[in-house]
């Protein structure tokens, strides 16, 4: 189950105090893509650093980077054990979260990174990773309504609770195009707390001169470009007392060599299905995210005129109707799927594919049931066949998306 608070977590780390700065990130969306943006560009600039997000994508280690190379199994199972130990010598009853935090510290005081670059698990007041008490800087991306039985039901709670990563005296980073309601809470939360500063970005055009003309912005989504000016600024800001001989615009470069699985993924699925066209896979899990992921298929994808045909698959408690409703069309395809067990995440469970069906065919897409029995490989035949060589989006999880490229590189190991 899911377990809130820092008092755990603060006991797990008293014998092993941080030795590093931090860029912690909080949000609904896109954090995952500002911590990467961040880390690449500070490897750039040869700065020793770590990263964390979550959840994993194929293996529990994945999740935690050394200057953007995967952790060894070796290494983690050895930090984990070393937290694990402790969390029974001292009976702190640690979630399995809050365990996998510990790890990714650990790990970074092992290896004397740098900087390193948090991503929040859930909201971030009581959020496991809040244990850092004195971050270089906070940045608070796109925040939407998610995960409301733990953050609150309105955007102004859920906004609360994001803020929560604030501290006195750190500059805080804001996505200022949120909806000026939650502009308005962070704004008096910083206040509060007595934050350095509150920057909206976009708002300096200085700021976009210099993101845009080293990058080529036609080259990001919209998303995407905002995504880039909130790791630019982070990392400016982060650079500017430790190393300010450092040009950060030089290192922008480096953004357009990172790959965020997931993220509006083209791949090809050849090795499962046998299909020879690409298919696009992404985790949008939430309204936001799905209404970003229906406009780009709306705009790249469904050129062809031809009805797009989806995998779905979604946690239970998200609601089936505001994410599907942002991507599927009428005449649409839908195969909806179960993902599997989440590897320490026991509390994770799929939605039932009845429910899922019932809500695409109130949407007018036609739902197509998958045996009970059938594995995802077998789910994404059937896909494959309904679409005949048309678009086909594997979406609506982060846990679907593992399971997707988990079952993927089985394939390819046994060519």
């Amino acid at each position: 189950m899911i377990e809130l608070g820092l008092a755990r977590i603060t006991r797990l780390l008293k014998d092993s105090p941080i030795s590093w700065r931090a860029i912690h990130v909080a949000g609904t969306n896109g954090k995952g893509s500002v911590c990467a943006y961040a880390s690449a560009m500070l490897k750039a600039a040869k700065i020793k650093s770590g990263r964390f997000t979550s959840p994993q994508l194929i293996d529990r280690w994945d999740c935690i980077t050394i200057d953007e190379e995967t952790v060894t199994e070796k290494l983690f199972y050895e930090a984990e054990n070393v937290v694990k130990a402790r969390d029974h010598s001292e009976d702190i009853k640690a979630s399995e979260f809050e365990l996998l935090t510990a790890t990714a510290f650990e790990i970074f005081n092992q290896e004397k990174v740098e900087i390193g670059v948090i991503e929040v698990g859930m909201g971030g007041r009581q959020d496991a990773t809040n244990v850092l008490e004195h971050p270089s800087i906070t940045v608070i991306t796109k925040i939407d309504k998610d995960h409301e039985t733990f953050l609150g039901t309105t955007m102004e709670e859920i906004a609360y609770q994001k803020a929560g990563i604030m501290k006195i005296g750190v500059p805080c980073i804001v996505d200022g195009s949120n909806n000026p309601a939650v502009v308005d809470v962070l704004r008096k939360n910083a206040r509060e707390v007595k934050a350095a500063s509150l920057v909206l970005v976009p708002q300096e055009t200085e700021l976009q001169h210099e993101i845009w003309s080293t990058l080529p912005k036609d080259q990001f989504e919209d998303h995407q470009q905002m995504n880039v000016a909130l790791a630019f600024e982070a990392i400016k800001q982060t650079l500017a007392h430790k190393t300010p001989t450092i040009k950060t615009h030089q290192l922008l470069p480096a953004i357009q060599k990172t790959r965020w699985p997931g993220r509006l993924q083209i791949m090809s699925i050849e090795p499962l299905s046998g299909r020879k066209q690409d298919i696009l896979l992404d985790g949008a899990h939430n309204q936001q995210s799905a209404k970003v992921l229906g406009s780009y298929v709306d705009r790249k994808i469904r050129q062809s005129g031809r009805p797009v045909t989806w995998v779905v698959a979604m946690s239970k408690g998200k609601n089936v109707h505001e994410v599907l409703s942002s991507f599927l069309r009428p005449r649409d395809n839908i195969v909806a799927f179960y993902f599997g067990p989440v590897d320490g995440m026991p509390w994770v469970s799929p939605e039932d594919v009845n429910i899922i069906l019932g809500v695409a065919q109130s949407l007018d897409a036609l739902g197509h049931r998958v045996g009970d029995s059938q594995e995802l490989d077998g789910a994404l035949r059937v896909a494959v066949d309904i679409a005949k060589g048309g678009p086909l989006v594997i979406a609506g999880s982060l846990y679907l998306v593992s399971d997707v490229l988990r079952l993927l590189r089985t394939a390819e190991q046994a060519r």
